[in-house]
């Protein structure tokens, strides 16, 4: 080869990385960008889950309260709150809306990660038409738009979650390393939400079809140990030391803490009646029955993906020949042994994201592979139809997504309650209802928060959360005792005639503007029963 001539293949080989870099950068600014402007459009977040555990749990951290408080958001009072310091913190430092866009921004980064994998898992099906197909589909999820730049960590998580899975699907020219550190990512999700076991349960399954699969499973078993344990592995610890159980007060029957029940809990208000009515979920998601979430959803990506995977099968059953190559069958597989999992499991459709954001590839791979195994038609003529079918598909799915909300408050009224002068001093305060946890950090610091009124936790007599409010109520406060309820729930002063105490209704009580819009939170001083 002359100079001249490998100047210019130097040239072209410097031109070409260039432009990847720009267009690699350009995807990512422009993720992150519209992450940051769809947290600017829906206002300020104050889910339910922000107002119950959320904003209290690292509050409570922070400020030495889980000795003090007897679970104020009731059974989550104990789950892991890692996750939800970079979201407290941007609350709290960073003035609205800028906060809560920076979440948002970090949110978005999924859409460039969804588009890498893409690209590195469909290969030469990965065109400029199925990239766009892919971005299209995972940008209009209803269950990840629902979740940018709030406090719910599935959307955050969702990235080392797909950044493991993308490392098991590319893993064959660098197995070990890829293996290893897959299962560092995803157990490092698992460390900080339980909730993405079902997607280590995916990785193995698809590790089973691999080239190497005992060896591969072993390697993930150890990369997933070690992410769990530098993610959860201290918490487990303190709630183990304070409870009994290292996951209080999930899978009580094992652990057997004296504070609940003996019972494994289950969130089962979600989960489907037989097998034909899992199979009928992606369905009923697709007409608007939001099964599997509190707020109404509309979703027709997972009943597309039942219907092109039903196709494939029906396709490799009449060819008797197979149309997939071992790495789709191991996305296939990774999807599918996931989301049986979560519909075993709990069937919440939050915990569902990285599903979502998966169903874009597997649509763009199995319209690719089931145009291919139908020989030469008009399909395959050339490139052009294939892709004008692939973004149509995509189009009419991001087109009929309806995303939930978990409520929102407009930028121009960020939440700051005002207290009112009755609760100037500390008190100590009996909680009867959920969720009001939020409201803590609000009230004097030295105040006392105890929650009678979780189902999944009652208060075990003589238990240590028991004598934590007997020892409470022995050492009074400046500013008395009192209750908190939420205007409009039940009435459930029932509960502290466990205690002796009832409302008095001889002094008023006062209010406090609750953080969803048209919400208020009331507060009544309480007397001791035999004081009437």
């Amino acid at each position: 080869m002359s100079i001249s001539a490998a100047g210019r293949l130097r040239r072209s080989w410097t031109v070409k990385l260039r432009g990847n870099a720009v267009g690699a950068i350009a995807v990512i600014v422009c993720s992150m960008l519209a992450g940051a402007l769809y947290t600017l459009a829906m206002g300020e977040d104050v889910n339910w889950d922000w107002q119950n555990y959320h904003e209290y749990n690292v509050w409570a951290v922070l400020n030495g309260r889980y000795g003090v408080d007897v679970v104020p958001p009731g059974f989550q009072t104990y789950f892991n709150p890692l996750v939800y310091f970079p979201v407290y913190y941007l609350r709290h430092v960073v003035p609205a809306p800028y906060g809560l866009m920076i979440i948002g921004t970090v949110h978005g980064l999924n859409l460039a990660l969804i588009c890498l994998f893409a690209r590195l898992v469909l290969l030469q099906t990965a065109t400029i038409a199925s990239l766009a197909a892919v971005v299209v589909i995972a940008a209009s999820g209803p269950m990840t738009l629902s979740e940018v730049g709030t406090s719910f960590s599935d959307v955050l998580l969702a990235l080392p979650v797909i950044g493991g899975c993308l490392l098991i699907l590319t893993a064959d020219r660098r197995p070990t390393i890829c293996v290893l550190l897959a299962g560092l990512l995803i157990g490092a999700a698992v460390g900080l939400k339980l909730t993405n076991v079902v997607y280590a349960v995916g990785a193995v399954a698809a590790l089973l079809v691999s080239a190497r699969p005992l060896r591969a499973t072993a390697l993930l078993g150890i990369g997933g140990i070690a992410g769990a344990a530098l993610t959860g592995g201290a918490w487990c610890l303190i709630t183990w030391r304070d409870t009994g159980n290292p996951i209080f007060p999930l899978f009580n029957a094992l652990f057997q803490s004296s504070e609940v029940a003996g019972v494994n809990l289950m969130d089962a208000q979600f989960m489907p009646h037989g097998v034909l009515d899992a199979l009928a979920y992606p369905f009923y998601w697709l007409i608007g029955d939001h099964r599997g979430a509190e707020h109404p959803f509309r979703d027709a990506r997972f009943a597309v993906v039942m219907v092109l995977l039903a196709l494939a099968l029906w396709v490799r059953a009449r060819r008797k020949s197979a149309i997939l190559t071992r790495g789709d069958l191991q996305l296939v597989v990774l999807f599918a042994a996931s989301y049986l999992a979560w519909l075993g499991l709990f069937s919440i459709q939050r915990y569902a994201v990285v599903l979502e954001l998966l169903c874009g590839p597997l649509i763009v791979l199995l319209l690719a592979r089931l145009a291919g195994s139908v020989g030469p038609t008009w399909l395959t003529a050339s490139p052009r139809p294939l892709a004008a079918l692939t973004l149509t598909v995509a189009v009419a799915i991001a087109a009929w997504s309806q995303p939930a909300d978990w409520w929102h408050r407009p930028w121009s009224d960020v939440y700051r309650p005002k207290i009112a002068h009755e609760l100037d001093q500390p008190a100590t305060y009996f909680i009867l209802g959920k969720p009001l946890a939020y409201i803590a950090p609000q009230l004097p610091s030295e105040s006392r928060f105890y929650l009678l009124a979780d189902i999944a936790v009652p208060i075990v007599p003589g238990g240590i959360f028991d004598q934590r409010i007997r020892a409470g109520l022995k050492a009074p406060l400046p500013g008395g005792v009192r209750e908190l309820h939420m205007r409009g729930d039940p009435d459930r002063s029932a509960l502290l005639d466990h205690y002796e105490l009832t409302i008095d209704r001889s002094r008023p009580c006062v209010t406090i503007e609750g953080a969803r819009p048209g919400t208020v939170i009331e507060s009544c001083p309480l007397i001791a029963r035999g004081s009437l």
